[in-house]
């Protein structure tokens, strides 16, 4: 509580907290969570699944004189877990709805409101959920209308504000939905942190969104990143990448015909990382199998699929 405060920031000078992002699989939270941070943090691909851990994006500024902290979470979307992997990344959900201070909770505008997956899982906030009716741009004013009053009807919640978040449109009334109910606080990270994600859990997740563009079927799904050297330069960094797949054909499909494929993902990942970092990069990748490795816990606990 504001009492307990171990710091010199007055009461009422700052405002900090969680928002925790949930929602199904491919309704856009990734895309809305890089809009809001204003940094590219989370895959965003056209397949379902693609977010597999809690990324934390950190957006520092002020609003109406106030400064403010706000610490976004992306979440991997609610689903009923095949896998333990599916297990922890419903853990990592579960996780962020209950240290949040206020939940965004993003629904596409074709969802039907009653019997929602994810509505047993908003009885865990104590936190007000803004629900985030998103791809308006699929839509028209009379159908926008008729879900907001849908959605209103079936869980009340603190605000409902439509959005396309990938045409940026209405994010500014988002902003200050989610702002003006973050909780006076002093920051929680240092003003120059972006995310609590390493350099290397990125560079994986930029390999990792290659083959979820470049593969189809259970390839991507199946697949894992690992970086098993991450050292930087004055002028490079240098990459080494392990790709695990479960099967001895997935590595095969992974390389291709005379290492073409491999090849292709490494020159499409090296661009982004080179964008990400500044800086020009050396990646070396080598795809090995692990059988099984979603139904492993200690494999996962090794790949950070634990809160």
């Amino acid at each position: 509580m504001e009492e307990k405060q171990e710091t010199n920031i007055p009461l009422r000078s700052h405002r900090a907290g969680f928002v925790s992002i949930i929602g199904k699989p491919n309704v856009g939270k990734s895309t809305l969570m890089n809009v809001l941070v204003g940094e590219r943090m989370s895959i965003i691909t056209a397949k379902a699944q693609t977010t597999r851990h809690r990324i934390m994006g950190i957006l520092n500024g002020k609003h109406e004189g106030i400064p403010f902290q706000l610490v976004y979470s992306d979440t991997p979307g609610v689903i009923k877990p095949s896998y333990k992997l599916h297990d922890s990344m419903m853990t990592f959900v579960k996780g962020s709805l209950e240290d949040a201070d206020v939940v965004l909770f993003v629904a596409e505008i074709g969802e039907k409101a009653a019997d929602h997956e994810v509505l047993p899982l908003l009885q865990r906030a104590d936190a007000p959920v803004i629900l985030v009716l998103n791809k308006i741009d699929l839509s028209n004013d009379e159908q926008v209308k008729a879900k907001i009053e849908e959605w209103d009807k079936q869980i009340q919640p603190a605000a409902i504000v439509p959005i396309s978040a990938l045409h940026n449109a209405n994010i500014a009334t988002l902003f200050d939905a989610v702002i003006t109910r973050l909780p006076f606080h002093p920051p929680y990270f240092d003003e120059d942190e972006l995310t609590d994600k390493p350099e290397r859990f990125f560079a994986s997740e930029m390999i990792r969104e290659k083959i979820f563009l470049n593969y189809r079927q259970e390839i991507p799904y199946s697949s894992e990143v690992v970086i098993t050297e991450f050292k930087e330069r004055d002028d490079i960094i240098v990459i080494r990448a392990e790709i695990l797949v479960e099967r001895k054909s997935q590595k095969g499909i992974i390389i291709g015909e005379k290492g073409e494929m491999l090849k292709k993902i490494g020159i499409q990942a090296r661009q982004d990382l080179e964008e990400f970092f500044g800086k020009k990069v050396f990646l070396e990748q080598h795809v090995k199998v692990e059988p099984d490795w979603r139904s492993k816990e200690n494999k996962l606990r090794q790949f950070g699929y634990e809160e």
